[in-house]
């Protein structure tokens, strides 16, 4: 069902590809003012006059390297001087099979798939409180259920391993989420996770060796992006789910996370970590 987004401000990262062009898309198809926030700005571009030709509508073009904290505060102050937020979906993720380090010396998976949208949203809260009613969507991966957090190896410094420290940065996402949500109770800002099933995108493009290849003939028994957007989409926009906070979902349904997923104690544990690792004053 397609909703009435006009007049909504919505932000949605990593929107070049995939499911994070398509939920922009879609978004910018109801009428909502979209910003895509992109790595690349020629993708960037490229990306928005796809969507101009498909629904024609103009959209905004951020770009922003998430590997670097600089560089995603700069982009929360850019973002905050165009006015309230609506909707800020945290779609940008990656997964590299061999550890290296941004800028600011952190595991590059643990920094661009949860730091950065960890500080990003953070960053963005006062402008997501302006409206009446705010959400914030985070995608994260039925991956998350298949690792323990380890607090005190957050860098993967100990052991390495490029799935396993995706999985780690996606229950890290849903831990974020289930947190960030306790601590909006009542403020009309809604948090909510997800899983989008196994997307037939450019996702690991930059991996090399059987990483690579299992990805591309992965493709064949992958969802299409049109169809891991549903859930965010639906997130996003669905009077439906306009009350729902805290939760994590699956083929646009209410799931459990893992029990890890689902510790309390753990998700406050890791907002602290992270606010001490990004340089957040506590809140």
């Amino acid at each position: 069902m397609i909703v009435d987004m006009s007049g909504k401000a919505c932000v949605v990262t990593g929107a070049n590809s995939g499911i994070g062009f398509v939920t922009a898309r879609e978004l910018a198809r109801m009428g909502a003012d979209v910003t895509l926030v992109c790595r690349n700005a020629e993708k960037g571009r490229s990306a928005q006059e796809e969507i101009r030709r498909a629904v024609d509508r103009e959209t905004h073009l951020e770009v922003a390297d998430f590997a670097s904290l600089a560089a995603v505060r700069a982009l929360a102050g850019r973002l905050r001087e165009r006015g309230p937020i609506d909707v800020l979906v945290n779609n940008a993720g990656l997964m590299c099979t061999e550890r290296r380090e941004t800028v600011d010396g952190f595991e590059y998976t643990f920094a661009v798939n949860h730091l950065a949208p960890f500080l990003l949203t953070n960053e963005l809260l006062d402008a997501l409180r302006k409206p009446e009613r705010a959400r914030v969507v985070h995608v994260a991966s039925r991956a998350h259920s298949r690792v323990d957090l380890d607090l005190d190896d957050l860098q993967s410094e100990k052991s390495f391993g490029g799935w396993r420290s995706y999985c780690r940065s996606k229950l890290c996402n849903v831990l974020f989420n289930a947190e960030l949500a306790r601590r909006l109770e009542g403020t009309g800002v809604t948090s909510n996770a997800l899983h989008p099933g196994v997307i037939a995108s450019g996702f690991g493009r930059e991996n090399r060796g059987l990483w690579k290849w299992a990805m591309v003939l992965g493709r064949f028994i992958m969802v299409t992006p049109e169809e891991g957007a549903k859930t965010q989409i639906h997130l996003a926009t669905s009077g439906d789910v306009g009350d729902t906070t805290g939760g994590y979902f699956v083929d646009g349904k209410p799931a459990s996370p893992s029990a890890q997923g689902s510790d309390p104690e753990l998700a406050r544990k890791l907002w602290d970590a992270s606010e001490k690792l990004v340089g957040l004053s506590p809140r």
